[in-house]
């Protein structure tokens, strides 16, 4: 049984069809290789063994390694679409998937930086070096446009238009959006693409627009471990990963009385549902405000003297 060669044909028909990004496809490449471990630990030769009972055990695995909610829900999504896929070309008799469902997925708040925090990164000084220089800029547009990190590596200089100050971003499922970039990150972009990308430019011209000293694109993790270093240099004792200043930007635009559809949009979120979950990052906030300084709220100050005057004598209290 050649499931490796099944998984490829697959993973080329998710990606022609649905457009799917290269991460994505990756990860379902992963999760398939988790079931078709599985199937080799119980013995199961053929494709055409698989059953429903097989797809609900192999879930229960899932649980039992203690994967996220969100990670056993995308790996039985890709078994329930591999599976399909194989019953649409024939190569198994039935679907086995049918009638399983992922278990109810709780709402997981995503990790912001405050503003301040974010403040602080951005001032955190910068080396004279040309690359500290050019992760500085990448910082400044991540956090004033809501990229994702890998939208913000692969960028190509013609996508950007320097004189009005926005991007055209190519995201999930190759869909293109217009993002405004703001005048601070405008300003530190034209002084990288005029000064200092081409101090880095050193083997010939490069259609990317973050270059690294061998005329490539940076990579995601190259970035990731300079954001690392400069939230330490920042202060920040909070572990910071680039996808936190997507979070921070939909965040703070919503404080600051953005409306939901102008933030679907720059975020490039096909759903508005995805963008909601933002608005109950800003009503925890609020709520967490709410506790701190409302008058009427039990203060832990009167807890403590309550706890201090039981450990009085009876005699003293009198």
């Amino acid at each position: 049984m050649d499931t490796d060669a099944l998984v490829e044909r697959y993973l080329n028909h998710v990606r022609v069809e649905g457009g799917l990004s290269r991460n994505t496809i990756d990860a379902y490449r992963r999760d398939l290789s988790k079931f078709q471990r599985y199937l080799l630990q119980k013995k199961i030769g053929q494709l055409r063994q698989v059953t429903q009972d097989t797809v609900r055990n192999f879930l229960g695995t899932l649980h039992a390694l203690q994967l996220s909610p969100v990670s056993s829900a995308r790996c039985l999504s890709a078994v329930r679409g591999w599976l399909r896929f194989l019953h649409e070309e024939q190569v198994i008799d039935e679907y086995p998937a049918l009638d399983i469902a992922p278990a109810r997925r709780g709402t997981r708040l995503p990790k912001t930086l405050s503003e301040r925090e974010v403040a602080a990164l951005l001032e955190v000084p910068v080396h004279a070096t040309a690359e500290d220089r050019r992760d500085r800029v990448m910082l400044e547009l991540l956090y004033a446009t809501g990229l994702r990190v890998s939208e913000l590596v692969s960028l190509e200089l013609a996508q950007t238009n320097l004189e009005v100050g926005y991007l055209r971003v190519t995201g999930k499922g190759s869909k293109q959006r217009i993002v405004p970039m703001g005048e601070p990150a405008q300003r530190l972009l034209v002084d990288y693409v005029q000064s200092i990308r081409p101090q880095l430019l050193k083997h010939g011209p490069s259609r990317v627009l973050f270059v690294s000293r061998r005329g490539t694109a940076l990579t995601r993790q190259a970035f990731w471990k300079s954001l690392r270093a400069r939230a330490q240099r920042a202060g920040l004792t909070k572990a910071v990963f680039p996808h936190m200043l997507r979070h921070s930007f939909a965040t703070h635009l919503l404080g600051g009385g953005a409306d939901l559809r102008s933030v679907q949009t720059m975020l490039g979120h096909a759903d508005i549902a995805t963008t909601q979950i933002y608005t109950h990052v800003e009503r925890e906030r609020l709520k967490e405000v709410h506790a701190k300084f409302f008058p009427r709220q039990p203060r832990r100050k009167t807890k403590s003297l309550q706890q201090q005057r039981e450990k009085t004598p009876r005699n003293l209290q009198e």
